[in-house]
């Protein structure tokens, strides 16, 4: 069957910790980027620094009403046995959810574009955006075409990872018309990475999730 969601609700409960088999462990917290504008309400995830603009990326087929909504990371703390507890802390970005409403996650299912179909997927399958300059974001459609000066090194979306030292973030970051794109780390850099639906008991959606493998399965955790 294709691969179904974690417990996200772990990922954004502070102070949560986990431990790798190789004995390196983690601990939780989450940070505010602030309100992502949604004009349209048609979300897109992607790399920013490799597919914002253009009408490259298409958006989620799950649309939602028009409106401000929050994005938080969960950001992992990880500390390897025996490293120097006063060196720079190890940050990685496991998980950036755009919150829509703040009612209970019931279920999950995959955040697809069109043309995408779960029922086709093999075992363990997902689908995802590929990152290859290690960071992810999220951004209304009708925002694609309001960074001109988001390209490669240029630009205030690649002045925002520069100023904090390339760190997890995340950034919110302004573009033309009031447009704005909440952009963030890919967990170890470059990869696949599925993004989630939430929704609650009545079938409201309450967040969309991308998910970058920081935190172990309980398969892969230490016991």
């Amino acid at each position: 069957m294709p691969m179904t969601a974690p417990d996200f609700d772990r990922y954004f409960t502070p102070g949560h910790s986990f431990v790798y088999e190789s004995g390196e462990s983690g601990t939780l917290a989450v940070a505010v980027a602030g309100e992502l504008w949604l004009p349209s309400g048609e979300v897109i995830a992607c790399d920013p620094f490799v597919s914002l603009g253009g009408g490259w990326t298409k958006p989620f087929t799950t649309r939602v009403a028009p409106g401000r909504y929050r994005v938080e990371t969960a950001i992992a703390t990880l500390v390897t046995p025996g490293a120097d507890p006063g060196g720079r802390p190890h940050l990685r970005t496991a998980a950036a959810r755009l919150v829509i409403r703040d009612t209970a996650t019931a279920s999950w299912e995959h955040a697809v574009t069109e043309g995408q179909d779960v029922s086709g997927l093999g075992d363990g399958e997902f689908f995802g955006y590929g990152v290859d300059a290690g960071a992810g974001c999220f951004y209304d459609k009708a925002a694609d075409d309001s960074f001109p000066d988001c390209e490669g090194d240029e630009g205030p979306l690649w002045d925002a990872f520069e100023g904090a030292g390339h760190g997890p973030g995340p950034y919110l970051v302004a573009g033309e018309h009031g447009h704005n794109i909440a952009a963030f780390g890919s967990g170890w850099g470059d990869g696949h990475y599925p993004t989630w639906v939430g929704r609650d008991a009545d079938g409201e959606v309450t967040c969309f999730v991308t998910d970058f493998f920081v935190v172990p399965t309980k398969e892969d955790a230490a016991a």
